[in-house]
Parts: structure tokens; C-alpha cells; sequence
């Protein structure tokens, strides 16, 4: 558990870093953002990314380890489906098609992180 909890932190500072570090490039390419713009832009997908990241720990202290894993995986497709609802409402889409492309694209993640893991487990372990 305490190989999971601290991977889930590595990745959470790492990829709201990332994120943020690639937000940032973006808004300063655009020449007409403004200098303030561009570290709000940054600073809140790096708080943004963190916490959603983060979230994904509490399961994990609360719960046994495989019971966390299915409730994170329930979380994540929670909210990518309440996020691809108001993606497609906003862009005048079917919310279905969406949801359905995002959840489909989110299940093959999951699938390969599982073997990938797998992987990991038998040639490292």
C-alpha cells in the first residue's frame, strides 16, 4: 500500500507539473495573454491537476487495497462522464457520444495500465 500511496503522489506533482509547465507555454506563445494571465493559467492547472490527482489517495487510506482500486476507478469514470456531459452540452454534441468515446478511451487506459502493471510486477519484482 505504501508503494501505491507513494506512487500516487509522484504523479500527482509530476503531471500537474507538466500540465501546468505545458499551460504555461501555451498562454506565453499568445501574444496577446497577459503576463498575469499566463500564471493563473498556470498556477490553477497546477492546483487543479494536484487535487483531482490527490483524490485518488483517500480511497486508498480508507479502504482495503483492491476495494480502493475499484472505488478509484468508479471515481474517475464518475467524473469523466459529468466532464464529457458538459463538454458535449457546451459544443451542441450528443452528450452520449461523448460520454461513450471518453469512458471507451478511459477503460482502454485502464486495461493496458493493468497489464502494464503486470509487466512491471513480474520482470522487476
Amino acid at each position: 500500500m505504501t508503494a501505491v500511496l507513494g506512487g500516487i503522489l509522484v504523479i500527482a506533482v509530476a503531471d500537474a507539473m507538466s500540465d501546468a509547465l505545458g499551460i504555461h507555454l501555451a498562454e506565453e506563445a499568445d501574444p496577446r495573454t497577459t503576463h498575469g494571465h499566463v500564471w493563473s493559467a498556470t498556477i490553477v492547472t497546477f492546483i487543479t491537476k494536484f487535487v483531482f490527482s490527490i483524490s485518488f489517495a483517500v480511497p486508498l487510506l480508507l479502504l482495503p487495497l483492491a476495494t480502493a482500486v475499484l472505488v478509484s476507478v468508479i471515481w474517475a469514470m464518475l467524473v469523466i462522464v459529468v466532464l464529457s456531459y458538459f463538454l458535449a452540452r457546451s459544443q451542441g454534441e450528443s452528450p452520449f457520444a461523448i460520454i461513450a468515446e471518453h469512458v471507451g478511451i478511459a477503460m482502454l487506459v485502464v486495461i493496458f495500465s493493468h497489464y502494464i502493471g503486470d509487466w512491471v510486477g513480474k520482470t522487476f519484482g
